[in-house]
């Protein structure tokens, strides 16, 4: 029985085998001696050296001995999901290049020819596009059609500028160097966007060639989860993208709060019959608040990805760190700080005026708000820079490629110490705006 632990290290190259053709295997008994076959046959047919390689995540149907009576490598891969059965298989392939698909018969694998020829004109990846080949009758569900992949796929586009139309297509080419390089980690149906989007971000080479799909032969419903896995695959390119899921609508928030309250301290407003007063720019101040601390975790995110080698360098950022120091940045958060603490004194200094009896909020509160947002500001400036040195502290001044256990370690405790200063500094502007403090001021 062949077998191997697909967290190790891959055996080394064969060179006798150009060509590596690795399946995922769960329960496929119906279909897998149809794409084995048809797999050989492209090998013999093209005399291309070449190998089969199931990755079986535990089949109770009888799968691994069809496949390997047919001449199949079966890799038996202990970790269940996705991306753990192929990855699991890939790293025990022996081929300078891979071409991964799905057992279920849906996948033409009597025509790699397309992917084959880009692989060795030296691409890195080899993407096959469902839409251009054409879908038969039957194949593909219709919300998955219509809706879900073009959705997905342009969103992938839109946010890491991916050079492909159908972005979880399961049929793909890669070179097995540049699989390693990659150091793809999920274990699921978001394996196949970690592998496009770290090969973008990474600047692999990648082409994109037509391909078919056929309706799969299984007489049971499939593994994939349309919801369930069109939300995985969402998440992670979100988390890949702080750009789109912190910066860009922090950005939005802190400019429409800033507008707000600039305008509503002088007076109301009056739009479209509506009045906008205090209660508005009690909403304005919060979406300035909230707005500079998506900027903030979407800096620090990137700063992070940036030090373990995830993104590549962003000459924007490097040219913001020399003008902004440390002592600069902290200067900037003493300022709005003081500035609160002067307006909060006015404030009280009103009060006391009017022998701390009760006030008129339209009239008192508008300064309150800006006074307690400066402060708010000023603490979430210095506390974000101070974040910035711990990181700094605590990151290694170079990581291999190659992360070890411990590096992944530092990693997931170095997220944490973002989540922490985020987390610390929403619970310390919730005890301000709904606290004590607040009341005191107002009346």
């Amino acid at each position: 029985m062949d077998s191997h632990d697909h967290r190790g290290q891959p055996p080394l190259l064969n060179e006798e085998i150009e060509l590596s053709i690795v399946l995922p295997c769960l329960n496929e008994a119906e279909t897998i001696a149809f794409c084995v076959n048809e797999a050989s046959n492209f090998l013999k047919r093209s005399a291309v050296r070449g190998e089969v390689v199931i990755g079986d995540n535990g089949s109770s149907d009888g799968s691994q001995n069809i496949a390997r009576a047919l001449g199949a490598r079966v890799i038996d891969i202990p970790i269940r999901g996705y991306g753990a059965a192929l990855s699991g298989a890939i790293r025990a392939s022996r081929g300078k290049y891979v071409v991964m698909a799905d057992s279920d018969g849906s996948y033409d694998l009597g025509n790699l020819e397309p992917f084959l020829e880009n692989l060795r004109a030296g691409y890195d990846l080899v993407m096959g596009n469902r839409f251009l080949g054409g879908i038969h009758p039957g194949a593909m569900p219709f919300k998955n059609r219509y809706f879900g992949n073009p959705v997905l796929s342009g969103i992938g586009r839109l946010f890491f500028n991916a050079p492909s139309g159908d972005f979880h297509c399961g049929l793909r080419g890669f070179s097995r160097k540049a699989f390693i390089d990659l150091e793809l980690q999920t274990t699921g149906m978001e394996f196949a966007s970690e592998m496009v989007i770290k090969s973008v971000l990474r600047s692999k080479a990648i082409a994109e060639v037509p391909t078919i799909l056929r309706p799969d032969g299984r007489s049971r419903p499939p593994h994939l989860k349309p919801w369930r896995d069109g939300w995985r695959h969402l998440r992670f390119m979100l988390l890949f993208s702080p750009r789109w899921l912190f910066f860009y609508p922090g950005v939005f928030l802190l400019s429409f709060g800033l507008l707000g309250t600039t305008a509503l301290f002088f007076t109301p407003i009056q739009i479209f019959g509506a009045i906008l007063d205090v209660n508005s720019m009690v909403y304005s101040a919060t979406a300035i608040l909230i707005g500079h601390q998506s900027i903030s975790f979407a800096v620090m995110a990137r700063m992070v990805a940036i030090r373990f080698g995830v993104f590549s360098r962003h000459i924007g950022l490097e040219k913001l760190a020399k003008v902004i120091s440390l002592e600069k940045g902290i200067l900037v958060g003493l300022f709005f700080l003081l500035l609160g603490l002067v307006g909060a004194g006015y404030s009280v200094m009103d009060w006391r005026a009017k022998d701390f009896g009760v006030l008129n909020p339209r009239e008192s509160l508008r300064l309150v708000i800006v006074s307690g947002t400066s402060i708010a500001m000023g603490f979430q400036i210095m506390s974000f820079l101070f974040g910035v040195l711990r990181t700094e502290a605590s990151t290694p001044s170079s990581c291999s490629p190659a992360w070890n256990t411990s590096q992944n370690r530092s990693t997931l405790r170095l997220l944490s110490t973002v989540v922490d200063y985020c987390a610390l500094t929403e619970l310390w502007l919730l005890l301000f705006r709904t606290g004590r403090w607040t009341i005191f001021w107002t009346y």
